[in-house]
C-alpha cells in the first residue's frame, strides 16, 4: 500500500476585471515533490466567462492557460520558467499577481495518487 504524501495545490482563476474582484474558477495546479508531480488542468466555460466580461479576449486567456500546462511540463517549451526545477515552477505559477489569470492561495493536503487527487479537485472546484 502506498503511503500518503504531502501535496500543494492552487485554483486557477480568470479575473476579467481585476478592479471588480469577480472571478471564475477554471482549473487547478497541483505539485507533489515526493511523487515528482506538477500538472495543471483547466476547463474554460466561455459562456460563463462572457457573462462576467463580454469584451474579454477568450483566445488570449486560452493562451495563458496553455502556458500553465507548458510550464508544468518543463523544458524549453515552457520558456525560461520551464527550465527551472519543479518546485520553483510551481512557486512561480502560484505567485500573487494582479493579471487576468491568477491563482488562489496555495493549499496543502495528503494524497496517495497525485493525478487522481488533481482530477478530484478539478471536479470539486471547477466543474
Amino acid at each position: 500500500m502506498h503511503e500518503k504524501t504531502l501535496f500543494e495545490y492552487a485554483v486557477i482563476r480568470v479575473v476579467p476585471r481585476v478592479e471588480r474582484e469577480e472571478f471564475l474558477n477554471v482549473g487547478v495546479v497541483l505539485y507533489c515533490a515526493k511523487q515528482k508531480f506538477l500538472r495543471a488542468v483547466f476547463q474554460l466555460d466561455e459562456q460563463r466567462l462572457k457573462s462576467l466580461s463580454a469584451d474579454l479576449d477568450v483566445d488570449e486567456v486560452k493562451e495563458h492557460l496553455l502556458a500553465f500546462e507548458q510550464i508544468c511540463i518543463g523544458g524549453t517549451q515552457g520558456g525560461p520558467i520551464g527550465k527551472l526545477d519543479m518546485a520553483s515552477r510551481f512557486r512561480w505559477l502560484t505567485a500573487t499577481r494582479s493579471t487576468v489569470v491568477q491563482c488562489s492561495k496555495v493549499h496543502p493536503g495528503f494524497c496517495k495518487d497525485s493525478a487522481e487527487t488533481l482530477n478530484k479537485l478539478h471536479q470539486q472546484l471547477v466543474l
